[in-house]
């Protein structure tokens, strides 16, 4: 790839925290951008591990990557942006798509030969192998950034009662399939995420925690204790349960903004 740029290269201000698939993450160590009145609040947040992140795309005109709308910085090289839309049908289906999820209708579909650099966030990117998710993973809603393009993704409903009305992890959810790489975005670094792998078995969680987890797996809402009067004393309530074949990442605090 002739072309010539010092975003990968190390300093005490930016390094490369990952490499994936065509992805690389990008993480900035002092946050140096700001005003004289910002500044404490910047160097506060990088001791807390609160820092400016960007995913960076590179093509090799074979793979190419799909990736949330609006979220495009610049793009070098040769590098052309597609809808991703194939006909009126395809148009239709990714409408419904984005009525029940938290996602925009039109991803757009990046190819050729060059980098793509999409928009600094402060959350955590995930950059998940879909060879270590063979069944395909469900994640909540908002949590997609981009994916290769050999990635497909689709929408699951609630396949019971309990999880639709009391599960608090939304009707609907994104559920990705194939080969390749996905970067997701997440308030909680994959670092601290509890990843539980269950081979006929289950896990039991206080709240919407899970922020990802295999399609096999059975979600349902049950009582913590075996009656109601005892989730009452012990005032735990309802409790998320999946239980079969697979894995859930868990995130070890509740929903934090």
């Amino acid at each position: 790839m002739d072309l010539k740029t010092n975003l990968f290269a190390a300093s005490e201000y930016r390094s490369v925290k990952q490499r994936k698939g065509c992805f690389s993450v990008i993480e900035y160590e002092k946050d140096v951008s700001v005003s004289p009145e910002a500044a404490q609040i910047a160097y506060f947040s990088a001791e807390m591990n609160v820092r400016k992140k960007q995913l960076i795309i590179e093509l090799d005109g074979k793979v190419g990557a799909i990736v949330q709308a609006k979220e495009m910085q610049m793009m070098m090289g040769d590098v052309e942006a597609t809808t991703g839309v194939r006909g009126a049908g395809d148009l239709l289906k990714k409408m419904v798509h984005s009525a029940v999820t938290d996602e925009t209708v039109i991803k757009p579909h990046y190819e050729g030969k060059g980098i793509l650099v999409l928009e600094p966030t402060y959350r955590h990117i995930l950059l998940e192998d879909m060879a270590d998710w063979p069944e395909g993973i469900v994640t909540e809603d908002g949590m997609f950034l981009a994916c290769e393009d050999t990635v497909e993704m689709e929408v699951t409903g609630r396949k019971n009662l309990s999880s639709l009305v009391l599960g608090r992890e939304g009707i609907f959810n994104n559920t990705f399939y194939g080969k390749g790489i996905l970067a997701l975005e997440s308030l909680v670094p994959r670092e601290e995420l509890i990843e539980v792998e269950l081979e006929d078995n289950s896990v039991k969680i206080d709240g919407n925690m899970a922020v990802a987890w295999s399609p096999g797996l059975r979600f349902t809402v049950r009582k913590s204790m075996g009656t109601l009067i005892g989730s009452a004393v012990s005032g735990e309530g309802f409790v998320n349960v999946y239980e079969g074949t697979g894995k859930v990442l868990i995130a070890p605090v509740r929903n934090i903004k």
